[in-house]
Order: structure tokens, then sequence, then C-alpha cells
């Protein structure tokens, strides 16, 4: 039920009513109000009023006011007559017997005889009608503003003289002064019968026309579009020269305020006319503008009446505008105006039914049932004129969703005329909860009714960077209950946790009432050399002893060994687990887990599951992918939809079944619509199929220099093109260990070897994802990758271990840098090139206080023997890394569409936004984008399907080569789909099954041979087959043979049939 709201503002009392002394209805002689004497008008009028103040609209009706004044305005023989009719509504309304007018006024005739009057021959008439209209709309009650317009717009937009139109738009101007809200609401009607009046053939009437719609327009109250204003009705005035403008100046607004229909009612307009632009970049711009638009609308209620006008226009520009993007754009508008408005997908919004609506009957004979139920002496009748205008202000009141009682009790002085026992006031307060019970469309909010503490109950926007992300969104929590955060990828499920923890939620309870913790997935790399004993005591928010502390990691499976160690050298499941722990020390009111599956093995999942569904005081915001683990865990889902956040009662299963559609956000199936658009890389000199080695791992073994046990033994492995590649382990098994010997972070230590095809580009995304980035947070996603690549060459990969130079290496460089040339002892001071030798390549060097002419050139295997094995790795990944820049072009609009297309990031967060201002879902996208812009044949990411939205997996599986290491592979997808082969570690020990490791080529299909092309043939001996392609012969040729064919021929020899 919607809130039905007290206000301490007292109605006006039915005692004061009837204080006034005036003469009985039997004694009032209504033909005085239009006698030619100004003076006895006047007296007349002042007795009715009195009258009327005392008995209501029933002393007007005994006198027969109503219908007198309505037969005196059309007297067309006395001036004086007319005159005095008007001169008496005036009166009445300046006396303060509104009151007892408003039933009579519009339904007895009155309302449309004094609009008549408007345009009368005596000016003195007109000016009296006009001023006695005016003061009533200034005096009646402002929600019978629904009431009184439909006739001023009718005679604005129809009458026939122009006085008429003048007098109206008067009238206007003063419901806006005087009922601002209400007329708000209306404007969609206003504006369009407005923007037709500017255009009147009358000076007059255009002048008071546009002096209206200035005034009607100040009524809107949105922010975003406040400074356009001036511009829009420019727009509409002036199309032609106008529209395009302004519609240029609205598509670089952020639209964050909620639009409502005053908003609607001057945008929809321009918003039309521009549909019918010929410039396909206007066209998009349109669909722009109503999709951002309309994403902010509250209401189905809103947004109707404006369907009609643009929805068809888009439909039809989708289908026959010839760009490819500009049709996504108009299909996005589309799509949003139809879930905005509840459009079917076969309607264009033009055959739509009627917003359901009370009317003022229903509320009527509600009205009277309350008066029953309290037993009213007398009980009055629905057929009533009191009643039936109550009825009509109580349905526009429902209509607006307003159910403040200081609304409601203005229509009391109503009832009071109709009955004082029991008290109005009481009846109109009834009568409004009734009515808001009643209301359909809230009345879903009543589930959110139950017992318990709340812990927080706030409603409030929130924006990142340019991106509306909530608006005007209600959070209810209730102590011990655990809420999934569920929503699509991108709408700020994260970001909206990091904004509570920030305290950047309006209304949300501040720490020293509510101790709210924040466990995410990501611990600072700046961390990684301290303790975790050391790093939990460092943090002044946890109120707990040193015991306490060593209890309680204890209990997670953190022995004396593992707290003295670093967290840098801990998994990444044992750096979530810390940060579990650290949560259970802080004891917090409220958890926000932000993926608190990552990185965690089964046994874990479930040890966390048992942990969240022990905490009976304690309220948990859980955002996670592992549907399973939110199926076990939940009792409430808060679904971020259309920047609201609605909360649904039960487990995910339960949200599912009442939202379809939610079903998209957790199945790997619905990524196939977002497929990566990445360039294939080069091929690999002497890599003929796809089973050839890219790299390979000899009986490896490694341990950490702070760790006591050896974390690998006797690694051996390889991959190929062909592999599709799952790690999988129980945390702290060395998976990721493994990936970063594979890559070159680190070395092996306990002897083996790691090899790699010398023009191999591997792309990796590290398990603490966001380390790419740290440190340039203040750049655009765009800017960081140019200065990633600024040189032709990854800067990080300069970074890695295996390009680092050790003092023994550098020792063994100089003693094999000596080179006699000629006779003459040369140092070796850098490798500048490569060209292909045979099988292997050559290398350039130059020596020492030497000129580049005195370079020569020497074969990989003698420098790497003299020491070199760094400086030629380097040489051929800047070489391997140039062959795959070559594909892709880094000019800046080139590098944004490929930022927008393969992270699939809004083109608005590629090059305006900053690293720190995209959500981390986006940001994650873009991180990884960096990692195969080279187009890379291998690509190598530990925790890939933890951290990486599903869509994202199922789009990278898809290219050339993937390694891709889950903690748990189970939760993303089945190993037969996507990954055939399975690496197991167990122990620092690898069980490799489903592989195809051969040495050479293979017997794979050759991959450097064009379609159409023969492989190489080879006789009995080996000896390969020479064949060589007939040259197609130019036209000169052919002829030049044709006549050798003919003299032949001529001279009797013979001819073969291949020669003709």
């Amino acid at each position: 039920m919607p809130a039905v709201t007290a206000s301490a503002i007292p109605a006006t009392s039915p005692a004061s009513l009837k204080a006034a002394v005036a003469p009985a209805a039997g004694q009032f002689d209504i033909s005085g109000l239009f006698v030619s004497d100004k003076a006895a008008r006047e007296s007349s009028a002042a007795s009715l009023a009195a009258l009327a103040q005392k008995d209501g609209p029933k002393a007007l009706q005994s006198v027969g006011f109503s219908d007198a004044v309505v037969k005196a305005l059309a007297d067309k023989k006395s001036p004086a007559t007319r005159e005095g009719a008007a001169s008496a509504v005036l009166t009445l309304v300046k006396a303060g017997a509104v009151k007892a007018l408003e039933p009579l006024f519009i339904d007895s005739g009155l309302y449309a005889a004094l609009l008549e009057a408007f345009a009368d021959k005596m000016p003195a008439v007109r000016t009296v009608a006009v001023e006695a209209v005016r003061e009533y709309v200034a005096a009646m009650n402002p929600w019978a503003a629904a009431l009184v317009l439909p006739a001023l717009l009718h005679e604005i937009k129809t009458a026939g003289k122009w006085q008429l139109k003048t007098g109206s738009l008067t009238v206007l101007n003063q419901l806006v002064a005087s009922a601002p809200t209400q007329v708000g609401r209306l404007t969609p009607e206003i504006v369009p019968v407005l923007s037709e009046a500017i255009w009147d053939t009358k000076a007059d009437v255009k002048k008071a026309a546009r002096d209206s719609l200035e005034k009607a327009t100040a009524l809107i109250s949105n922010k975003d579009i406040e400074r356009f204003i001036p511009a829009l009705i420019k727009a509409l005035i002036n199309p032609v020269e106008e529209v395009p403008n302004t519609i240029n100046l609205l598509s670089a607004t952020t639209f964050v305020s909620e639009v409502d229909s005053p908003t609607l009612s001057l945008m929809v307009p321009l918003l039309s006319r521009g549909l019918t632009e010929k410039l396909t970049a206007t066209k998009r711009k349109v669909a722009v503008i109503a999709d951002n638009m309309a994403k902010l609308v509250d209401s189905p209620v809103t947004v109707r009446p404006f369907i009609p006008k643009l929805l068809p226009g888009l439909i039809k520009i989708e289908s026959t505008v010839g760009d490819p993007e500009a049709r996504g754009v108009v299909a996005r508008a589309i799509a949003t105006l139809r879930q905005v408005g509840d459009i079917p997908a076969d309607s264009d919004g033009s055959d739509l039914p009627p917003l359901k609506k009370v009317d003022e009957k229903t509320l009527a004979h509600s009205l009277i049932g309350i008066y029953k139920k309290a037993n009213a002496s007398p009980v009055p009748s629905v057929a009533s004129t009191e009643v039936m205008y109550v009825g009509n202000l109580a349905a526009t009141l429902v209509n607006a969703k307003n159910f403040d009682l200081s609304e409601w009790q203005s229509l009391a002085p109503f009832l009071a005329y109709e009955s004082t026992n029991p008290d109005p006031i009481s009846i109109v307060n009834d009568w409004a909860v009734k009515s808001a019970s009643q209301d359909d469309e809230e009345a879903g909010d009543a589930e959110d009714e139950e017992e318990g503490e709340d812990l927080c109950n706030c409603q409030f926007s929130l924006a990142y960077g340019a991106k509306i992300l909530l608006n005007t969104a209600t959070l209810r929590l209730k102590r011990g209950h655990r809420y999934g955060l569920c929503g699509r990828n991108g709408t700020g499920k994260s970001t909206l946790m990091r904004a509570i923890t920030n305290g950047q939620v309006e209304g949300f309870p501040s720490p020293d009432e509510v101790r709210t913790f924040y466990v995410e997935h990501d611990i600072d790399g700046s961390e990684a050399e301290t303790s975790v004993l050391s790093f939990i005591l460092a943090d002044t928010r946890i109120q707990a002893g040193k015991e306490e502390i060593i209890e309680t990691l204890a209990s997670v499976g953190f022995d004396e060994e593992r707290q003295a160690g670093g967290i840098g050298a801990l998994s990444g499941g044992w750096k979530m687990k810390l940060a579990l722990a650290r949560a259970m020390l802080f004891k917090a009111d409220i958890l926000l887990l932000d993926e608190p599956t990552n990185h965690l093995d089964v046994v874990n999942i479930a040890w966390l599951e048992g942990y969240l569904t022990s905490l009976t005081t304690c309220t948990s915001i859980i955002v996670s992918h592992d549907s399973s683990f939110l199926n076990n865990t939940i009792t409430d889902v808060l679904h971020l939809n259309r920047f609201k956040l609605k909360r649904y009662r039960g487990n995910l299963e339960s949200f599912m079944k009442a939202v379809p559609e939610a079903r998209s956000y957790y199945t790997l199936e619905a990524a196939e619509d977002y497929q990566f658009k990445l360039p294939d890389p080069p091929l690999l000199e002497g890599v003929k199929t796809k089973e050839k080695s890219l790299l390979k791992m000899r009986k490896v073994g490694f341990q950490y220099p702070t760790q006591a046990n050896q974390q690998l033994y006797d690694i051996t492995l390889q991959v190929s093109l062909s592999s599709r590649v799952a790690v999988l382990g129980p945390n702290g098994s060395g998976k990721s260990t493994l990936v970063k010997l594979l890559i070159g972070d680190m070395e092996p230590n306990k002897g083996g070897e790691v090899w790699k095809h010398p023009n191999l580009v591997i792309g990796y995304v590290a398990q603490h994802a966001f380390h790419h980035i740290d440190n340039h947070l203040d750049k655009t996603p765009l800017e960081y990758m140019l200065w990633r690549y600024q040189t032709g060459e990854d800067l990080e990969e300069m970074m890695k271990a295996n390009r680092q130079i050790t003092e023994e290496e550098a020792q063994k460089m100089k003693d094999g840098g000596i080179v006699v040339v000629e006779g003459q002892k040369r140092i070796i001071e850098e490798i500048v090139g490569r060209k292909k030798l045979k099988q292997s390549y050559e290398y350039e060097v130059s020596f020492k206080n030497l000129s580049s002419s005195e370079n020569i050139w020497l074969p990989r295997d003698d420098l790497i023997k003299r020491g070199f094995e760094k400086k030629v790795l380097e040489v051929d990944t800047r070489e391997a890394q140039r062959l795959g820049l070559l594909v892709l072009s880094f000019v800046a609009r080139s590098r944004s569409t490929s930022l927008t297309s393969v992270s699939r990031l809004s083109s608005s967060l590629t090059t305006p936004c900053v690293v720190s201002l995209v959500v981390r879902r986006s940001r994650l996208s873009s991180v990884l984008l960096h990692g195969v812009v080279p187009t890379s044949s291998v690509s190598m990411s530990p925790l890939t399907t933890s951290i990486v939205n599903r869509w994202l997996l199922l789009s990278r599986l898809s290219r050339s080569s993937r390694v891709v290491c889950s903690s748990l592979l189970t939760t993303v997808t089945s190993p037969s789909r996507s990954v055939p082969e399975v690496w197991a570690m167990r122990d620092g020990r690898l069980e490799a099954s489903g592989h195809n490791w051969v040495e050479g080529q293979g017997s794979g299909p050759r991959i450097d041979k064009k379609a159409g092309e023969e492989d190489d043939q080879y006789d009995a001996m080996g000896n390969k087959i020479e064949t060589k392609k007939a040259k197609k012969l130019t036209s000169a040729e052919a002829r030049k043979l044709k006549k050798e064919r003919m003299a032949r021929k001529k001279r009797g020899e013979d001819i073969t049939d291949d020669e003709l």
C-alpha cells in the first residue's frame, strides 16, 4: 500500500463555513443580480455570497443561481444583464463562497457560458468574465485543475474569435501560478496546444501563447534540461532551423535526473520532429536521447502518452537507415521504450488500450461505504452534487498516486455541507487509507511490510562517472537476512556496495549506528610483504585481541606457519579466506560480499555457505556469479534493474520463477550474443599445424624463497594452437604458480626448462587482475593502451623475471661478449636486429666504440652460448609483438573502436572516462583487451572463471589457443564443451588428461596453406617433387602461339587437342 502521510496543516472547520449571517434562501430575489443599477447588483451578489457560505451549494441550487446566470449571459439585448451575471460570479468568489460554487461550476453550464462571454461585443462584459474565471481558478481547490483545463485548451485550439483565445490563455496563466504541481502533471496536454497557438495569425494570440508556453515550461524541474528550455521553445517556434541545433545540444547532455511528464511534454515534440530530419546522424542522436531519457522514467503511466509519437518513427528508421551502427542505436532505443512502457513486441504503440484509471463513480461509492460503516446520520446520497464533485477530485489524487492526508483533507469542506456527523476530516482520512490500499500499481509494496529490525530504509540515487546507476531507488534491509544483489553486468552491483562502504549512499546509517564491512576479492598488491597476522593486527577497525585473531585465523585454516608468512606468497584462494577471516573479526552488522567464492575450492565454498547461514544477527548482501552458492545461501533477492532496486522474497530459484529473464544472468548460453571481435594472430614461422608445440615445460621444479616446502615438482607439459586447457586443483596446489612460470613472470629454481617459440606472443591477465592498471587509474582505457604499447613492444613484458638480468648472467655476458673479427677483439654492446637463417635466426650485433657499419650477424646458438639468451629473448619478443601489432592500427580512433567492440565498453567509457571511473566489470574487460591487443596466439588468465562474467569466458574460448585456469571449473561450464584438456594439480604435481602432445608438426591439417593448395609431394626415395604451375599467358603471347599453330596446320603438320 502506498504511504499515507499526515500533515499538521488543519483543514477548514465545518463550523466556520456557517458563521456568516445571511438571509434564508426563500427570501432571496435572484433577479436583483441582473438589474441595471451596479450598486444594487453588487449588494444582491453580496447577500447571495453570505447565503452560499452558510448553506453551500444547496443555497445556490434553491435560488436557481446557475440557470439564471447562464440565461443572463445569453441575453444579447442587455449588456448590463450580461455584466451583472459575470459580476455575480466574481463577487461570490471574492466573498469566499468559492467552495459552494465549485460543485456547480462546470456541470451546470456556468463555466461554458463564462468562456463564451470572453468574446462578448462589450469590453466591460469581456473584462468581468475573464476576471471572474481567473479569480475562480485562483481560489478553487488546486486538484480541480484537471477539470477546468480541457475546456480552456479546446477554446485555445478551436475558437474562432481571438478574444476567446487570449482570455483562455490568461486563465491558463493563472492556473499555472495557483496550481503548479497539478498543472505540471498536465503539461503533456498543454504543450502541444500552445505549440500550435504560437503560429496563430493574430499577433495578440501569438504573443499570449508564447508567454503561456514559457510559464508552463517553467514548471519543468528536471535539472538536466532546465538550461535548454529557451532552446527547446525556439525549436517549437522555428523547427526547420532550430531542431538540428537543439538536438546537437541535448545529445551532449548526461541525463541523471528522473524524467517526468512535464519533461517529456517538452522533449517529445522535438524528438518527434528530429526523427523526420534527413541526416542519419541527427536521427541517431534522437535515438540516443530517447534511449537515455526513457531509462530514467519511473512508471509506464508517465511514458505511455508519448509512445505513439516516438515508437512508430523509431521503428520506421530502424528498417530504412543504412548505417548498421545507427540501426543498433535505434534498436536499443526501441527496446528501452518497449520495456519502460510495457509495449508488446508486435505493437508500435499506436494501438494501445488506455491505462487503467480510477473513475469518480467508483470513489463516490467507496465514500458512501465509509459513511455507512461510520453509522453517519444522515448518509449522503451518491448522486448528490457534493459527493460527485469530491469523487472527481479524489480520482485526480488517486491517479496521481498522491495519498498525503493534508491533500485529501482539502476535500472535507465539501463533505461538511452534506453531513457533519461524523467529522468530515475523519471520513476523508479513512477514505484516503482505503483508496491507497486498493491502488493496484502499488500493491506490491505491501510485501516489504514484515516483522524484524530495520537496519536501513533509505531512498537514494547513485551515479558512477557520467553514468547513472540508480535513480531514487529504495534500499530496505532487515537484520539477519541474506540478500543476493542481482542484475545484468555493468548495472553497478559492486559499485553500489563500494558506495555503501564509502558513505556515499544518502540516508544509509553511519558507521556509529551500523557496522558495515566490505569483503572483496582483491587484496591490495602493496601488502605483498606483510605477514598475515600483521595484516590483521594493523586493521584498526577490528575490535579483537591478538589471541582471538590467532584463534579465528586458525579456524579458517591458517596455521602458525601461514600466519607468519607473507601475503604475497598466498594463492588466490587463501587470500580470499584471509579477507573472510578479517570480516569475521570485524563483527559487522552488515556484510557486503563481492564475489566471495572467487578462488575458493569446493570445500571452502561449502564452509562459507555454512558460515553465512549460521549468522542470525548479521545481514549480508552478496554479489556472485555462482548460482548454486546464491541459491543455497540467500533469503531475499535485491534486483537491480532500470535504475531501481526491487526486493523479492526467497532464494535465487524463486526469483528466477518470478523474473524469467533473470535466468540469463547465470546461464552460459546467454553469452552467445556477446562475441569478441578479435583479429586473428599472424602465422608463426615454422608452425604448420595446430598440434605443433608453442610452449614447453620439461621436468620443472619451483619453490618460493619464503616457503619451507617446494611448490612444483617435475612438471612436464606443452601448449599448442589447438589447446583448450582447464587447470584444476584445490587452493594452494600451485595452479597460478604454474602459469607464472609459463609466461616468464618467474623462473624455475629447482631444475627444468621452459621453452617458448621465438615469435610467440602471450596475452596474460594476472590473478590480481587490476594489478595491470593500479598505477594508471588517471588514464582512460585508450590512453593506458597507447602508453603500454607506445614503443611497439609491451612495456609490461619488459618487467618480467625472464627479462631481468642477474649478476651471474651479466658476468657471463661480459666474459662471452668478446668477439674476434679479422684479428681484432671487439666487445658486444647490443643486439639490434634479427633475420631468418635456415631453421633458426641470426642476429645483428653492435660493438662498443664502433659505428653501425661495423655490425656483424651472429647465429642464435652462438649468442646463447655466450650468455646473451635474455637479450636474444628480448629481440624475439620485440619482433613477435611487432608482427602482431601490424595487424592492428594504433590510431586513436581505431583503438577506441577496438576497445568498444572487443571489450564491449561503451564508447562513452573508452575515451573520456579515466580508468578509476569505469565500473569494475568494464574495467576488467578493458584489462582483458589490453592482454590480447598484440594479437596473442596464447592467452592465459589465472582464475578467469571467477572474475570474468560468463559471456566474456565463452567469447575468449573461441580464439586460437586459451589456457583457462579455474579453481572450480564445474561452476562455469563443462570441460567437454570448451576445454577438453585438463591439467589437474595435486600437491605440486601435474596430472594431464585429454591432451594431444606431439613432437614436430604432428598429423593435423596444415595452417600455412591457403584453401586449395596442395601439400609437398615426395618420390619413393624421399626427394621432393617440384611441381611448376602453368604460367598464365598474356594476350600478345596467346596471339603469337595461335599464329604458330595456324602456320603448322597450313604446312600439314599434326596439331594435338591440347594445342587447340
